[in-house]
């Protein structure tokens, strides 16, 4: 292979497969980029990220929702990936009308929304300030703490994340990309942990403004409220998983999908499960 064919496909190493179209929305605090799969039948479907990520956390199901005939759109929360910041420190529910937008911009009436994390949250909060926009809803891993667990996650946020040095040896860097191959477990790809912890630093606002939203969201009052047909999705091996039990013990009516193994990284981890239990239920009439 001739240098021109490597470095045409070198050009295009970090695009994901089937990525389709990017583009950017007006939003209420400035750009929101999206990544549009634009392909697919039926209700269109919006991703979101969890902290301190963006949209590229899909790249691994972008291809796999397409051929299974579901638009995928991948919304960068406000501060992250390419979408411009809040102008304050935002709460969970200030992010809610950023993601309308992009749907306002498609034209699109009607979406499921999937959320992972800190995207479950916002997920949940877009389905209680605009109904109508939402047809149905996976949490995937859900976070209804209570508030002595809220005090301790802030007081380590605070620590970690608000306090974060950063290192005139750089050393911050790996420092980071360590704890974060960590989080992932065995076999992490060194590649694909570079790639988020470019996520993490290259945000237009501070990365803890995730976590801080997600600590200070009282997310068992909202889902108490939620009446859209909604998945508790979550994995064994996920931090968050004593979390997803206790959200299916306030709302033992949702659906419940558990995946084995993995960790905060499980759509990476198991892509075709994951996708295999996002599409039974929002396809599910």
């Amino acid at each position: 292979m001739g240098l021109s064919a490597l470095g045409s496909a070198a050009s295009f190493a970090n695009v994901p497969a089937a990525a389709g179209e990017r583009g950017y929305a007006q939003g209420p605090y400035g750009l929101v980029h999206f990544n549009d799969t634009r392909t697919g039948m039926g209700v269109p479907m919006v991703l979101l990220h969890q902290a301190p990520m963006s949209h590229r956390q899909f790249s691994a199901v972008y291809g796999l929702l397409s051929a299974r005939g579901v638009r995928a759109i991948g919304i960068d929360t406000p501060g992250f990936g390419m979408s411009d910041p809040t102008p304050f420190v935002p709460q969970v529910s200030d992010w809610a009308s950023s993601i309308v937008a992009v749907l306002d911009h498609l034209k699109i009436s009607r979406a499921d929304m999937v959320g992972h994390h800190t995207g479950s949250l916002i997920a949940t909060e877009v389905s209680l300030q605009f109904p109508k926009r939402v047809n149905k809803v996976v949490l995937n891993g859900p976070f209804p703490i209570n508030e002595s667990e809220r005090k301790l996650f802030l007081d380590d946020l605070q620590k970690s994340e608000v306090d974060f040095e950063y290192r005139a040896d750089g050393s911050h860097l790996s420092a980071s990309f360590v704890k974060r191959s960590q989080f992932f477990g065995p076999g992490a790809d060194p590649r694909h942990i570079t790639r988020m912890q470019v996520e993490k630093f290259q945000g237009f606002g501070p990365f803890w403004y995730g976590h801080n939203a997600a600590y200070r969201y009282d997310h068992a009052s909202s889902l108490l409220r939620m009446t859209h047909p909604t998945l508790i999705l979550t994995n064994t091996g996920d931090m968050a998983y004593p979390m997803a039990q206790r959200a299916r013990q306030l709302r033992p009516d949702m659906a419940y999908v558990e995946l084995s193994g993995g960790n905060v990284d499980i759509v990476d981890q198991a892509p075709q499960a994951w996708v295999e239990a996002v599409v039974a239920f929002t396809r599910r009439d």
